[in-house]
Order: structure tokens, then sequence, then C-alpha cells
């Protein structure tokens, strides 16, 4: 008889914890749903906005990149919540499943790309930027990926070269075009809101410092992100770690789940 007390208590106890982690599973899923039902909204909305603002990203390499990205992390988020919901709230052992495994690809992609950041490390030096860029830049070749990326890094960051524009002298961008001492994208421009003209352009390729910009992009990107790299590493501890509990908490279900 107290056996069976025992036994009815303890069932029931289970019983009452699958249902907790059940119903914080579909409150933290859902959340994840709303966030990335808010990332494909501005997605869209900055693809097909009518007033302008689309012309503005379009004109920035980067921005334009990054709406795509905002679409997929958009897409991704939405996906999981939506899984982890009806998983947990239908106690459905095949969506719980393939939710688990979708974190776990993650996980694992996530974990690789900071084994390859920290074995590639030295790859990140001014000297092997530098030797790149004199290999590799061209000019004015959009079509090349490597140029183009470097145009929009320049233009974005309103810096020239790697350490400085000397980082042209005896590369194959010289070498193309003998006659600019620098880049177009080095030039400065108005300063007006979305006016792209230059100030002087032919002042500016013929190398005067008064009308290109001076100061390496290495420097420029590293003072940028000096500010959010203690927020990146917070916030991906933070991402890794809600991931985990997901995963832990989309077993528990499943293997509660009768």
């Amino acid at each position: 008889m107290g056996h069976g007390e025992a036994s009815a208590r303890g069932t029931a106890m289970e019983g009452d914890c699958l249902s907790c982690i059940k119903y914080l599973m579909f409150v933290f899923n859902f959340f994840i749903f709303l966030g990335g039902s808010f990332l494909l909204g501005v997605g869209v909305w900055v693809l097909v906005d009518p007033t302008g603002f689309r012309e503005i990203v379009a004109a920035n390499p980067l921005l334009f990149t990054g709406v795509y990205v905002i679409l997929a992390m958009g897409g991704m988020l939405f996906l999981l919540g939506f899984l982890g919901c009806c998983g947990a709230i239908r106690e459905n052992k095949c969506l719980l499943l393939f939710f688990f495994m979708l974190i776990l690809i993650i996980f694992l992609a996530e974990l690789a790309a900071a084994i390859l950041a920290f074995i590639f490390r030295e790859h990140l030096t001014r000297e092997y930027f530098t030797k790149e860029l004199k290999r590799h830049y061209q000019g004015y070749n959009n079509t090349d990926v490597f140029t183009s990326t470097w145009n929009a890094i320049m233009t974005t960051f309103d810096c020239c070269g790697v350490n400085s524009p000397e980082d042209f002298e005896g590369s194959l961008f010289r070498l193309i075009n003998p006659n600019d001492m620098v880049p177009e994208a080095c030039c400065q421009r108005n300063s007006h809101p979305g006016d792209g003209v230059y100030i002087s352009r032919e002042e500016c390729l013929m190398g005067s410092m008064l009308f290109r910009h001076n100061k390496g992009c290495y420097s420029a990107v590293v003072d940028y992100f000096e500010t959010y790299i203690y927020l990146a590493g917070a916030l991906a501890i933070v991402v890794l770690t809600i991931e985990l509990f997901a995963m832990v908490f989309a077993m528990c279900l499943f293997r509660g789940i009768q």
C-alpha cells in the first residue's frame, strides 16, 4: 500500500515536472517565434519599401548584404520557434526531434566557426591583409568578390588600404591602373546624406592627401568594433547557453512523452 502511494506520488511529481518543462519550452519558443517574425518583417519591409529606403540600402553593399542576413536569421528563428511551440504544446515527438536536431546543427556550426577562428587567427594580421590586398585588389572590377568587398569596406568606414593609401604601391591595382595612385573608393565624398558625389575625384586619384581618406581600414574597423567586442562575446555565450538548455528541454520532453 505504502509502496503504491509512493509510486503514485512519484508519477504525479514526474508529470508535474514534465508539464512545467512543456510550458516553459512553449513560452521560450514563442518569444523566439516573435523575434524571428520581427526580423523577417524588417527584412521584407526594407526590400519592398516604396519610400526610397531600399535605394539607400542598395547603394551600400554591406547594408544590402546585412538585409539578407537579417532575413536568413529571421527565417531560421521563425522556423525554430514554430517547431518548438508546436512540438511542446502538441507533445509531438517528431517535431521535438526535428527541433533538437536543428538546434544541434546550429550549435555545432557555431562551435566549428569558433574553433576555425581560433586556428586561423594568425591570418587576421595587418601583414596578411596587406599582402592579399596587393595581390588581388583590382579597383573597379565589381564582379570580383574580393574587389567589391574591399570597395564596400573602404566606402563604409571612410578608409583607404589596410594601413594607409601607400599599401597600393607595387600592387595589382597600380599595374592595372598605372595613372591612379589610389582607387575611387578611397576618395572623400560630400557630407550631405545620400549625396555620393566626390569632393574632387581627379585630385584624389592623383594622390592628393586633402581629397582622399588617409586612415587605414584595419584601424578603422578595429576602432569601430572595439566598443562591441565584449557585448558580442557576452551575447555569444548567452546564445550558446540558451541553445544548450533548449536541447536539454526538448530531449527531456521527448523522453517523457508516452
